[in-house]
């Protein structure tokens, strides 16, 4: 069985148990404190916001649906058909697409390319989750998507992230309810150095254009009624400044 194998079939069976309802999901935050600030950053470095909008990693939709209120035309892509099956059932009227691709497979990315074209690029907390051997051809498979004409925002957790995530894994009480399950479907956060993503990228053959620190938000609060947030570090990415 290969690494990507048994990383997949560990989002399947996580995906297949999960609530379809809306902030079920340790990650599933509301759009308005994810994917809205993260526009706000990313619309500028856009030259062509027409491009096709890829939601990589897309899970259940609920930033993919934001999207597709902003763009012409957005896909949801995921490993997971169980994940998708979510996404569409909370989306009856199609506002976007969906489509299953493993982004660390070269031929599935290459074959999305074909399909769509050059494409502008949202990944949201998706590579640290995957097996590091994947993690140079996942950004190979993002770099194929943007092309040349295409840009890339991708948020991660950062290095001070791993404290707070093992924190709340080794909680005296036991994980928070909603970490529970993704700890015990075997989906770990991996550890990433702060200076690992602009590596992968500058072998990819992309340029960081633009980068800064922000918190991913999570659905989960602490026992003072606080939002809990991971620390991030986000970047925008492209072949070039023009």
């Amino acid at each position: 069985m290969s690494v990507t194998s048994r990383y997949r079939q560990s989002w399947e069976s996580f995906w297949s148990e999960a609530s379809g309802e809306q902030g079920a999901v340790f990650w599933d935050a509301e759009p308005v404190l994810t994917s809205a600030p993260h526009l706000a950053l990313f619309e500028p470095y856009l030259p062509d916001p027409g491009l096709p909008m890829v939601d990589l990693g897309c899970g259940n939709g609920t930033q993919t649906r934001f999207l597709a209120d902003r763009f012409p035309r957005v896909l949801g892509v995921d490993l997971s058909t169980a994940a998708l099956g979510h996404a569409r059932r909370a989306d009856p009227g199609g506002q976007a697409s969906y489509r299953v691709v493993d982004a660390a497979e070269k031929t599935e990315t290459d074959a999305l390319r074909g399909d769509l074209g050059e494409a502008n690029v949202y990944v949201r907390g998706v590579l640290h989750q995957s097996e590091p051997d994947d993690r140079q051809s996942f950004v190979d498979g993002l770099a194929a998507l943007i092309g040349e004409h295409g840009r890339a925002f991708v948020i991660e957790p950062s290095r001070a992230a791993e404290a707070v995530l093992l924190g709340l894994a080794e909680a005296p009480g036991g994980p928070p309810a909603k970490l529970a399950p993704v700890l015990r479907h075997g989906i770990t956060p991996g550890a990433m150095a702060d200076d690992e993503m602009p590596e992968f990228l500058r072998s990819a053959g992309l340029t960081v254009l633009a980068a800064g620190e922000l918190p991913l938000k999570t659905t989960e609060y602490g026992p003072d009624g606080t939002r809990l947030e991971v620390p991030s570090r986000w970047l925008v990415t492209g072949r070039s400044a023009g």
